[in-house]
């Protein structure tokens, strides 16, 4: 998968509109046993995506969660609402993994069975600079240079 640590976004790429920009990667037996127990709450744009896992519990959850079970080429095979503590969500044999996220964000981002989601981490890129950018700092260094030798 992407690795154990970090955050991922996650984008619907058949109705082109994102589900959350900050998912944290539960990939570990303690990160996917855990999950989100002990949390009031998910902040908006946020989630946890248990990597494997075909089935989840709220035994023990203290708020409502939108579910997203997707197989292996993240495209979704299940979609679940407002899943209320204390329920338990049967295996779909096709789920490779569960996303959970904020009520209301299956609604808001249109998701539905048969959508093809990206997820992938964020990268930071250093902008180009533009050519007169560039070559002004070349004319400091090189001054810079004839003021030192």
């Amino acid at each position: 998968m992407l690795g154990s640590s970090g955050q991922v976004f996650v984008y619907n790429k058949t109705k082109e509109t994102f589900l959350a920009f900050r998912v944290n990667i539960a990939d570990s037996v303690a990160g996917r046993l855990i999950g989100l127990l002990g949390k009031r709450s998910l902040k908006p744009d946020s989630g946890v995506w248990i990597v494997p896992a075909n089935a989840i519990h709220t035994i023990g959850m203290m708020f409502s969660f939108d579910v997203v079970m997707i197989d292996k080429n993240f495209k979704v095979v299940s979609v679940k609402e407002l899943v209320k503590p204390f329920r338990v969500i049967l295996p779909k044999m096709r789920a490779e993994s569960v996303i959970e996220l904020p009520a209301h964000t299956i609604f808001r981002s249109r998701t539905e069975v048969g959508d093809e989601l990206v997820i992938d981490r964020y990268e930071a890129r250093k902008t180009p600079q533009p050519d007169s950018a560039r070559q002004l700092d070349q004319i400091e260094s090189g001054s810079r240079q004839g003021v030192q030798a």
